[in-house]
């Protein structure tokens, strides 16, 4: 695995930067997320688009790491952003990830795949999606999906079907667990801090960002807590790779895998 792909799969924070807001670059890098994501979709209305693509073309000319966020396959504007990226080693997400075909064949010119699945048709297709070579992980568009079905984006309970989706797709394929949507409360952390936790109680291990300020909120929110990695140490250091009983409490092989995660959780969030 490229260590760009060891960096997708580990971040915990993905924070979008407009492509056509070059000024903005070099602040999402010093707000350390797991990954920058250069906006050419929704972020960057459509006169813009060509200025953003050239932007974005500098930036990753001139060496930085960072993800890009193309237009959807079928789009005026899709081709043109894979022909401006492709030379570049950089991650690729694609919104509206629905056909495995179009996947494959992105896959096939471009690094590695961030696929974006905000529509019931993506839902639905996830574990297809999730087994395409080349893509290294799925990401929740909550207000998209939430459009389509005529609900409120924070509504967790109609959007719960989708999130386990997303979650048993990624790991049936092998991939990290997904990365969650974005909180649209940019000024107040409770919000982010909160979705966050929500997210990893249901088996997501990052977050889409949409303002620096949320960055540090979620990277703590997703970080195991003290408690959990003092037990997995416990667990992985005690259990002797057989069943044994520790504290009370018996540990075979899937609770000292459950300790293992845990502990490689932890230390994929240092290298972020």
């Amino acid at each position: 695995m490229t260590p760009l792909a060891h960096r997708v799969r580990d971040a915990r924070t993905l924070l979008f930067v407009p492509g056509d807001r070059p000024e903005r670059f070099a602040k999402a890098h010093a707000a350390a997320p797991g990954l920058v994501v250069l906006d050419l979709e929704d972020a960057v209305p459509a006169g813009h688009k060509p200025e953003a693509r050239e932007h974005v073309a500098a930036w990753l000319a001139a060496g930085h790491t960072c993800a890009v966020r193309i237009n959807p396959p079928g789009t005026p504007w899709h081709d043109a952003d894979v022909w401006a990226i492709a030379g570049f080693a950089c991650a690729v997400m694609v919104p509206k990830a629905e056909d495995t075909a179009a996947l494959r064949g992105l896959a096939g010119r471009l690094t590695c795949l961030i696929a974006l699945i905000e529509t019931a048709a993506g839902v639905i297709g996830a574990p297809a999606i999730a087994a395409v070579p080349g893509v290294e992980r799925l990401a929740f568009g909550a207000f998209d999906l939430a459009a389509q079905l005529g609900v409120a984006p924070d509504d967790r309970t109609a959007l719960a079907a989708a999130r386990a989706a997303l979650v048993l797709a990624s790991a049936a394929a092998g991939l990290a667990p997904p990365v969650d949507g974005v909180t649209g409360d940019v000024r107040n952390p409770e919000p982010v801090r909160d979705d966050a936790r929500h997210a990893r109680r249901l088996g997501f291990t990052g977050k889409l960002c949409v303002h620096p300020n949320q960055v540090p909120v979620a990277e703590e929110a997703l970080r195991p807590g003290d408690d959990e990695v003092r037990w997995a140490r416990s667990i992985v250091e005690g259990a002797g790779g057989g069943v044994a009983v520790i504290d009370g409490h018996m540990v075979d092989k899937p609770v000292a895998d459950r300790a293992h995660r845990i502990l490689r959780t932890e230390r994929s969030g240092e290298r972020s």
